[in-house]
């Protein structure tokens, strides 16, 4: 029995995702558990697995499409069952069904056709597959399409680059390109002497071309309007670490008997901050240009550093739990980010965010707000500092904190404020931990 694949819905703020790879083609063999397709929302990437056995008898999306959730993506069946039910709603349904009777007729009665050109002026082509095509000059109705439903995808314009039919715009190309702007058209390729090998010199690099990623895009746009459009200003500062040091060192040696996490220095500044900004209300608020949003809670966000680029979850209402409660739920989230599986929801909402580095070596940094946030938090490393202790010059741990702040929405003197407010929390745990 032929079972429709849907788009699933991440969260109730996803309406379409991307698909950005398939893991099977369309005639494969799958088995419960085999991963079909990895798909991204604009902010993370999850992989769908197949809940039944069968083969995957057709395919309604390629890769680089962006599916609305709920739809049928792809069937997983018997071969020569019918599929059309299945098939979404589209542009391709005003066609002939021509396609579609050639797809079920008996495959022995003809052996497999030639590659040809496709020279149709109404040809159906992926964003991709035009990009990539007109990025190399290449007319993109020179590709012969292999895509579902008769629509050339990048491979197809990969297939003519590697088969050596792309052309440059300038001497030397080999095929003398007739459309506009010189690109190579489809009679340009049927009418071309075969082109002689031309070597590459031995010392040419090899240069890899990857597309950019639908979260990478989203990063870009984000921190692009970041800088562009808030008046962003960062104050650094220190503190005496060696009181959370000392927590920390307590912590390592007696938690695991009082069940808690294995809370961290970040976990400590996590807390501490989450404590302060109560106090802090500008800090504590989006921006959207006329109004400003604040918030009764403390909804912290935790940048985070993954595969697929820096993802922001959000401890919600982390004024109102626990140092224990926020170490655990901030490892929770990170792990999530990190293995591409957290909900989309988590990642926003936040009304701050603390950035890390400092286990980078990091001494002092500019983060960067996240919109529509009023400012970040930098986390920086711990130095050893010097200083005078009745006379003596002593030694100590010290860390940093370098807080960015959004100027339109807040003045130097409340943002300094709220810096060493965080400071003295930090120097002054075990009073801290009182709140």
């Amino acid at each position: 029995m032929a079972t429709p694949i849907i788009m699933p819905k991440q969260g109730q703020s996803v309406e379409s995702c991307i698909i950005a790879k398939w893991h099977k083609q369309k005639g494969d063999s799958v088995n419960v558990g085999d991963m079909l397709f990895t798909y991204e929302t604009d902010k993370a990437t999850f992989d769908e697995e197949a809940e039944v056995a069968g083969t995957l008898i057709d395919v309604f999306f390629e890769e680089g499409d962006d599916v609305p959730c709920l739809t049928n993506v792809c069937v997983i069946g018997n071969e020569g069952e019918d599929t059309s039910a299945f098939k979404p709603a589209s542009e391709d349904d005003d066609e002939p069904a021509a396609a579609a009777a050639a797809e079920e007729a008996p495959k022995a009665e003809a052996a497999k056709p030639a590659a040809t050109v496709n020279t149709s002026g109404d040809t159906k082509a992926s964003p991709r597959a035009r990009a990539l095509a007109d990025s190399k000059g290449i007319d993109v109705t020179a590709a012969t399409p292999t895509g579902p439903y008769g629509r050339i995808i990048e491979r197809d314009v990969r297939d003519v680059i590697d088969g050596g039919l792309g052309a440059s715009r300038g001497a030397g190309a080999g095929i003398a390109g007739t459309g506009i702007g010189g690109k190579v058209r489809a009679e340009d390729l049927a009418n071309a002497p075969a082109a002689a090998s031309v070597e590459a010199p031995a010392a040419m690099p090899e240069i890899e071309e990857v597309p950019i990623t639908n979260i990478r895009k989203v990063i870009a746009r984000s921190m692009h309007a970041s800088l562009s459009e808030m008046a962003q200003l960062t104050l650094n500062t220190t503190f005496d670490a060696t009181e959370i040091m000392a927590y920390r060192a307590k912590v390592k040696a007696a938690g695991e008997k009082l069940g808690l996490e294995n809370i961290t220095l970040n976990d400590i500044v996590l807390y501490v901050v989450s404590r302060v900004l109560l106090n802090h209300k500008d800090l504590n608020a989006n921006f959207t240009g006329d109004t400003m949003k604040y918030f009764s809670k403390v909804n912290l966000g935790l940048a985070v550093d993954t595969p697929r680029g820096l993802m922001v979850p959000t401890i919600f209402a982390a004024s109102d739990k626990s140092l224990n409660e926020i170490s655990a739920e901030a490892k929770k989230l990170a792990a999530a980010a990190q293995g591409g599986t957290i909900n989309p929801d988590l990642l926003q909402g936040a009304s701050f965010t603390v950035t890390n580095l400092g286990s980078m070596g990091v001494e002092s940094f500019t983060p960067v707000i996240n919109p529509p946030q009023t400012g970040i938090l930098g986390v920086d490393t711990l130095t050893t500092g010097i200083r005078e202790v009745n006379g003596e010059i002593k030694t100590y741990k010290k860390m940093g904190l370098s807080l960015t702040f959004d100027h339109r929405a807040v003045d130097g003197a409340p943002a300094a404020r709220m810096l060493r407010d965080v400071a003295f929390g930090l120097e002054n745990f075990s009073l801290m931990l009182s709140k």
